[in-house]
């Protein structure tokens, strides 16, 4: 499950926190549950996104709703690939590839529709 550049450590990022010091300000957060955290590979639990809201000083909501959907576990891997990959590409590149999926997935739509797969 892991991301490169998920929320938090682009806030760590920003906020030039390291794992340590993230660690400190959270309750029950070792240094290795907050590397875990950072590097997608955990998410942590409501009092813990609480305090991390905190400590980066940003809306807990608002870290909430992006940490669930960049950990969603209906996700497979693919779909979070192409997330990580869709977030490098400029604004430009992003619109292309968004017109391409839409016309793969309507015309996989209407082949389904015809009984064809």
């Amino acid at each position: 499950m892991s991301q490169e550049n998920n929320m938090l450590q682009l806030l760590a990022k920003a906020t030039g926190l390291t794992a340590t010091d993230i660690a400190t300000a959270i309750p029950r957060a070792g240094v290795a549950t907050v590397k875990a955290w950072l590097s997608g590979d955990k998410m942590p639990g409501k009092d813990q996104v609480n305090a991390l809201a905190r400590t980066f000083g940003v809306p807990a909501g608002a870290l909430l709703s992006e940490l669930a959907s960049t950990f969603d576990p209906a996700r497979t891997k693919g779909e979070h690939d192409l997330l990580a990959a869709y977030r490098t590409l400029n604004t430009r590149q992003q619109g292309a590839l968004l017109e391409v999926a839409r016309t793969m997935a309507d015309t996989h739509s209407s082949s389904r529709r015809k009984g064809k797969r």
